[in-house]
């Protein structure tokens, strides 16, 4: 099912998955994972979003939403990573944290609308040249926390098609059911 924003303005993933909806349960358990160093719940989170893509079209390959390496080091971990692992684990699907790198330092997206996300996220995003070799004529399963308009996740995925990637697909623990204009 396509949301009404997806089709006004196309995503550049070829579809995406949610284990949940980012209300107040999920948004807490967002927002403890993120900010409050937890990553004890991890396990049970990727368990809930494996279950959200079973029987989904062939995945060949894992890639975590990458963080701008100042973001990492005052976070001291990519939530996204951590969730890409786990799910890698219960899949039996290698994780490629490195081919997808954030080159650009972008302010927090939590303030934006939607027109003012996608421009935050423009060049954010490139693939190594090594990556370049990884991904061509691959099947990629792009994972992030949570997704509110997509932008990040676009981003993300059209770099990574541009790079060879043959289809992107989203995974995330948590969307938003509204999501910001």
């Amino acid at each position: 099912m396509l949301c009404g924003a997806c089709y006004a303005n196309p995503p550049g993933f070829d579809w995406a998955r949610a284990a949940v909806l980012y209300d107040d349960l999920g948004k807490k358990l967002v927002l403890t994972l993120k900010h409050g160093g937890e990553g004890a719940a991890v396990p049970v989170l990727a368990r809930m979003m494996a279950s959200a893509v079973a029987g989904r079209d062939a995945v060949d390959l894992i890639l975590p939403v990458p963080l701008h390496p100042r973001r990492l080091l005052k976070r001291r971990f990519n939530q996204s990573l951590l969730l890409a692992e786990a799910v890698g684990r219960q899949a039996g699907l290698q994780v490629d944290r490195f081919s997808l790198v954030r080159r650009k330092a972008t302010p927090s997206q939590g303030p934006l609308g939607r027109k003012a996300r996608s421009a935050n996220m423009a060049g954010a995003f490139a693939v190594t040249e090594k990556g370049k070799e990884s991904l061509k004529g691959r099947h990629v399963l792009l994972i992030d926390d949570v997704m509110t308009t997509g932008a990040t996740t676009s981003a993300c995925a059209r770099v990574l098609k541009r790079a060879g990637a043959l289809s992107v697909g989203v995974l995330v623990f948590a969307r938003v059911a509204q999501p910001v204009g």
